[in-house]
């Protein structure tokens, strides 16, 4: 391949009519190793800081979208640049303020977003649907077997922040379980992560959800 054909021309520029000793010759591919090293470590932390960055998931709350055990890959230029989450995004925040109460450390967590600011989000209508500003919203990721809610409620989502919830509603604890707290249970913006994109472990489980809003 050309890689290759590239990476030895140098070798044959670097050659001198007498023959370096196997000890220089070593250290040299020691310099170049530790230096290829720290190189490939400070672009994984830049990729890690502000572009990707790799969760485990370790509830339930999420299935099955999303299993325990399941790792995904969170973008976190998603939200960058102006843009911000939209309805059917699956998300990871960090909860203090909203999800976390009191002084514990802050948690991450990972649920879908309903509700975006200014969205008036109900549940349910007569078929059981939750509605957002009066549609019906079409939930195929639920999982399979669950309400959309056993818990009526009415919000308008304040601009900045997000309604979110976890498709195994049955066993997630969301902006449902704290309309009476500060924010009614929605999470701001500004403490979003990133969006979950891809999962990429278990081998069998790889794939894309992105478009998987329904």
């Amino acid at each position: 391949m050309d890689t290759d054909a590239q990476h030895a021309q140098p070798t044959e520029r670097d050659r001198t009519p007498t023959p370096s000793t196997g000890r220089g010759r070593r250290s040299r591919s020691v310099r170049a190793g530790a230096l290829t090293t720290a190189v490939a470590a400070l672009l994984l932390l830049l990729v890690d800081a502000f572009v990707v960055e790799p969760f485990r998931i370790r509830s339930d709350s999420m299935a099955n979208t999303l299993d325990v055990g399941d790792r995904v890959l969170v973008n976190k230029l998603a939200y960058r640049f102006g843009n911000l989450p939209e309805r059917g995004d699956v998300v990871v925040f960090d909860g203090a303020g909203s999800f976390d109460q009191g002084p514990s450390e802050a948690s991450d967590y990972v649920k879908r977003v309903v509700g975006v600011g200014g969205d008036r989000v109900t549940c349910c209508d007569e078929r059981g649907r939750i509605e957002v500003n009066g549609e019906p919203v079409d939930e195929r990721y639920l999982h399979p077997g669950d309400r959309p809610s056993t818990v009526p409620f009415d919000i308008e989502v304040p601009e900045g922040r997000l309604w979110t919830m976890g498709d195994h509603r049955s066993r997630s604890r969301d902006s449902r379980d704290l309309l009476g707290a500060p924010g009614g249970g929605t999470v701001p913006v500004d403490r979003v992560i990133g969006r979950v994109d891809w999962i990429v472990w278990p081998a069998d489980r790889w794939t894309s959800l992105r478009g998987r809003h329904g």
